[in-house]
């Protein structure tokens, strides 16, 4: 598969990241948690939640409906995905060394999500890193 083809794949895989993410407020109760906060506390922890999810539609959308623009050299196209690779990247870290350890290990299906996190965030910064490579090789 080309660059091109990943950048579309990536941004299928950004959709589905974010439809998953509408599940998590149920999946992991945080109904009785923000029921603890302020309400300034509350509201920000929920608009934060909803721009995240906003910006990983975006991003998807920007990699499957651009991908050829993406793939192409130009300036636009290296910054875009120098930013996007630098981003997944950070996330990956963020998995690895920021995230408890205790909160997957010895849990099967939170080991399961972590693996799969883990996989999806070194595939996105691969792609993304991919095109930004060839992006500054090719200029």
């Amino acid at each position: 598969m080309n660059l091109e083809t990943h950048l579309r794949v990536a941004g299928v895989l950004l959709l589905l990241l974010a439809a998953v993410n509408t599940l998590l407020p149920k999946e992991l109760g945080w109904r009785a948690d923000l029921a603890k906060l302020s309400l300034v506390n509350r509201q920000i922890f929920l608009v934060h939640g909803a721009f995240i999810v906003l910006t990983v539609v975006l991003f998807g959308l920007l990699s499957l409906c651009f991908a050829a623009e993406l793939a192409a050299p130009s300036p636009l196209a290296r910054a875009v995905l120098g930013g996007l690779a630098l981003f997944w990247g950070l996330r990956l870290a963020t998995q690895l060394f920021i995230y408890d350890r205790s909160l997957w290990r010895g849990h099967r299906r939170n080991t399961a999500v972590h693996v799969v996190a883990v996989l999806l965030w070194v595939y996105l910064a691969g792609v993304f890193g991919w095109g930004f490579w060839g992006q500054i090789a090719g200029a």
